[in-house]
């Protein structure tokens, strides 16, 4: 069973809209393959429910080590 909103595809603004997040870092993690995407036409598209599943996880490495996140995000830069 498919739920219409669950298996919605989101652009790249969308997804940085939802993530509260810059358009920049959208786009590097998803050339890098730390969120999950995929290209069509040569822009890039996300299926929600694989956002939600990458949210859970990375929600469960916070609660695991927070303090190894909160060191890794002052070393990076901000874009």
């Amino acid at each position: 069973m498919h739920d219409a909103d669950t298996d919605e595809i989101l652009t790249l603004d969308e997804v940085a809209a939802y993530l509260k997040a810059g358009k920049k870092t959208v786009y590097r993690l998803a050339q890098q393959g730390q969120i999950p995407g995929f290209k069509l036409g040569g822009t890039w598209r996300f299926r929600r429910t694989e956002l939600h599943r990458w949210m859970a996880t990375q929600t469960g490495a916070l609660a695991a080590a927070p303090n190894a996140v909160i060191i890794a995000n002052k070393t990076q830069d901000k874009t």
